[in-house]
């Protein structure tokens, strides 16, 4: 390439400044050390136990969740076939005493309201209520009894969840204790499949739980 004056330019980055280099050589740095860490974190996660990923486990799950979770389903052969609402109701006591429950809130449906038509929801919006519900879920059997040491950790999560969106009552009343539920509905099959489904709603109804002072500061600090 000829410059102006008619002497010979040299192409590509031996034509640019060295300022512009050394910007070059930095981003294409900070690219290949992002790449880097992002491929062996996925590789660890991946990877089978050992030593390596026992001592940086909190570390890789950490920058694993949610964004990056391996999950298969999408291209299972057997995928999820239903979809899932996490409504709550909470118990409120007013300053004389007397107390009253409210009606059912489909958290799910607030959080699908916030993602539709929104070209960047956040990780909230998209994941944290349903990961709770799933932890609750993984922790729990059908009868609601914990299936292992993360089962109050669980509870605990979803009831702070809960109280956050809920808030803390209206009008100076106070949430003593908040209700979960979880709707089933099977998703219909497609008008070519002779497959049948049940159109009814599936509930799985939680117990009532006591709010404490330590959920409310947590659910105010959210």
């Amino acid at each position: 390439m000829e410059s102006d004056d008619g002497h010979e330019r040299a192409g590509g980055l031996a034509g640019l400044s060295l300022p512009a280099r050394l910007v070059v050589a930095a981003g294409a740095a900070v690219i290949a050390v992002t790449a880097a860490v992002h491929l062996g974190m996925v590789f660890l996660h991946v990877a089978p136990s050992n030593t390596v990923t026992k001592q940086n486990a909190a570390a890789i799950d950490d920058y694993i969740y949610p964004e990056y979770e391996q999950n298969w389903k999408f291209f299972a052969p057997n995928p999820l076939q239903q979809n899932v609402a996490v409504q709550a109701r909470a118990e409120l006591r007013g300053p004389d005493g007397r107390t009253t429950v409210t009606g059912w809130t489909d958290l799910t449906a607030r959080d699908g309201a916030e993602i539709r038509h929104n070209l960047l929801p956040s990780h909230t919006q998209q994941n944290e209520l349903r990961r709770a519900w799933d932890f609750y879920t993984n922790s729990h059997d059908v009868k609601e009894q914990p299936n292992g040491l993360r089962g109050a950790l669980s509870e605990q999560y979803v009831r702070r969840i809960v109280v956050g969106r809920l808030g803390d009552g209206q009008g100076g009343r106070t949430v003593q204790r908040v209700q979960v539920r979880a709707v089933t509905t099977l998703v219909a099959p497609p008008s070519w499949s002779d497959e049948k489904t049940e159109p009814k709603p599936a509930y799985r109804v939680l117990g009532w739980w006591p709010v404490t002072a330590a959920d409310r500061t947590e659910a105010k600090n959210r």
